[in-house]
C-alpha cells in the first residue's frame, strides 16, 4: 500500500485496485466471506472489507439500510458528498425511502459523483449485477442518492490515488 492506513487515500487506493473483480457463483466473494455474509447482496461487504483494508474503522454496512442507521447515529450522516463517503441509494421511486444499495464516492462535483460499488453493473438493474466497477451518478432531482455516511479517517495532505477521469476533483 502506498498511502498511510487509515486515510481516504488509503481506502480508494484499495477500492481502485478491486475495480473488475466479479463474484463466483451467486453472490460469492472474498467481500462476503470476509464479513461472513457469502452469498447475500455484498455492496457493503465490499465497502467493509476496503475500509479493513485500508485501516479505516467505519460501522457495519452488510445491510446497507442498517449501515446508513449507525452512520447517522454516529452523527457522521450528510447530504454533500466528499471523497472518501459511503454513497447510500434508494432506487425504488416512491413515497418510502429505502436503502438498496451503497458505493464509495471518489469523485464529487454539484452535479454528479464518481463512485466504485460492489455487486453492481453497467446494465439497467442499478443495486445488482456481480461486479466491481466505477460508476457516474448524476446528481439533482432525479437522484437516487438518499445520503453519504461519512468515515472518520486519518488526516492525509498527500495526493489521492489516480482516479478516474470524468468528474472533477
Amino acid at each position: 500500500m502506498i498511502y498511510p492506513q487509515g486515510t481516504r487515500a488509503a481506502m480508494v487506493e484499495v477500492a481502485l485496485a478491486e475495480v473488475g473483480t466479479v463474484e463466483t457463483g451467486e453472490n460469492l466473494t472474498k467481500y462476503g466471506k470476509h464479513m461472513k455474509a457469502n452469498g447475500l447482496p455484498w455492496c457493503g461487504s465490499f465497502l467493509n472489507w476496503c475500509a479493513d483494508q485500508a485501516g479505516v474503522d467505519v460501522p457495519n454496512v452488510v445491510s446497507t439500510r442498517i449501515g446508513a442507521g449507525a452512520f447517522k447515529k454516529q452523527k457522521r450522516w450528510h447530504i454533500e458528498p466528499k471523497i472518501g463517503d459511503f454513497v447510500f441509494f434508494d432506487f425504488v421511486i416512491n413515497d418510502e425511502t429505502k436503502i438498496h444499495h451503497a458505493g464509495l464516492v471518489i469523485r464529487a462535483s454539484s452535479k454528479q459523483i464518481v463512485t466504485i460499488e460492489g455487486n453492481t453493473s453497467d446494465k439497467s438493474d442499478q443495486r445488482n449485477g456481480g461486479a466491481v466497477m466505477v460508476k457516474q451518478r448524476q446528481l439533482g432531482a432525479r437522484s437516487f442518492v438518499v445520503g453519504y455516511g461519512r468515515p472518520v479517517y486519518i488526516p492525509f495532505d498527500g495526493e489521492l490515488p489516480d482516479r478516474p477521469k470524468g468528474a472533477k476533483k
